[in-house]
C-alpha cells in the first residue's frame, strides 16, 4: 500500500525496499474546465484560452544543489540524462485523461555518484504568452512506483492554492548516506521557464 504524504514530509525510498532500484515517477493534472472561457472546454467550445500544457522535468543535482552541467536536466527537449539514469516517456499537451500525464523512470544504481539529488519541477508552457497559471490546473500528484512489479510505494496530491504560479517544485529524491529518500516539497514559483528555474540552482 502506498505512502500518501502531506507537503514537507520526507520518507524513506530505498530502506525498506531492498533491491528497489527502477522507479517510475508519474506526475499528474487536470485542468480546471470552464474557468473564463480557458481550460480544454473553453478551446473546444471557442472559448479562446489554449490547452494548458504542462511540462514535467527532472534537475540532477552535485553538491550543495549545483547543477553540474545542463546535460543534468532531463525534459522534453532532452529524453535521457547522460549518465542514462533518467528516462522522460515524452510530452503531453493537455493534461487530460486519468493517470499519470507524464512519466520519468529513474534506475536509482545508475545515477552518478556525483548526483545527490533529482528535483521534479512541473511548469506551464508558455505561460506568460497564454496568460495560464497553477491556479487553473487541479488533482496535481506526483508518485512513485516500483517499475519491477508497478506497485506504487509513495503518492503525494499537491493541494496548496496555486494561483498565480507558473512553475511548481513537486518533489525530491536524494541521497542519505546509501540510501535514498524522498520529500514531498510541492512549492510554487512565479518562474515562467524551465530555462529560469534551472537558473536558480547554477
Amino acid at each position: 500500500m502506498a505512502i500518501n504524504l502531506t507537503k514537507g514530509q520526507r520518507v524513506d525510498l530505498t530502506k525498506g525496499q531492498p533491491g528497489l532500484s527502477k522507479i517510475l515517477i508519474g506526475l499528474g493534472w487536470d485542468p480546471v474546465n470552464g474557468r473564463g472561457g480557458g481550460g480544454f472546454l473553453g478551446s473546444l467550445f471557442g472559448g479562446g484560452s489554449a490547452n494548458i500544457d504542462c511540462d514535467a522535468s527532472v534537475i540532477l543535482l552535485g553538491e550543495n544543489d549545483k547543477l553540474r552541467k545542463n546535460n543534468d536536466v532531463v525534459y522534453f527537449g532532452n529524453l535521457k540524462s547522460s549518465d542514462g539514469s533518467v528516462r522522460h516517456t515524452g510530452d503531453n499537451l493537455t493534461g487530460h485523461g486519468d493517470g499519470d500525464d507524464e512519466q520519468i523512470i529513474v534506475d536509482l544504481n545508475k545515477v552518478s555518484s556525483s548526483i545527490q539529488k533529482l528535483v521534479f519541477v512541473v511548469n506551464i508552457y508558455n505561460c506568460v504568452k497564454r496568460k495560464q497559471h497553477f491556479g487553473m490546473i487541479r488533482n496535481a500528484f506526483i508518485r512513485v512506483v516500483n517499475h519491477t512489479n508497478n506497485e506504487e510505494l509513495i503518492h503525494y496530491n499537491l493541494t496548496d492554492d496555486y494561483s498565480g504560479k507558473t512553475t511548481l517544485i513537486v518533489g525530491e529524491i536524494y541521497r542519505n548516506g546509501n540510501e535514498w529518500k524522498f520529500a514531498a516539497v510541492g512549492d510554487g514559483t512565479t518562474a515562467s521557464t524551465l530555462g529560469e528555474t534551472v537558473r536558480s540552482y547554477t
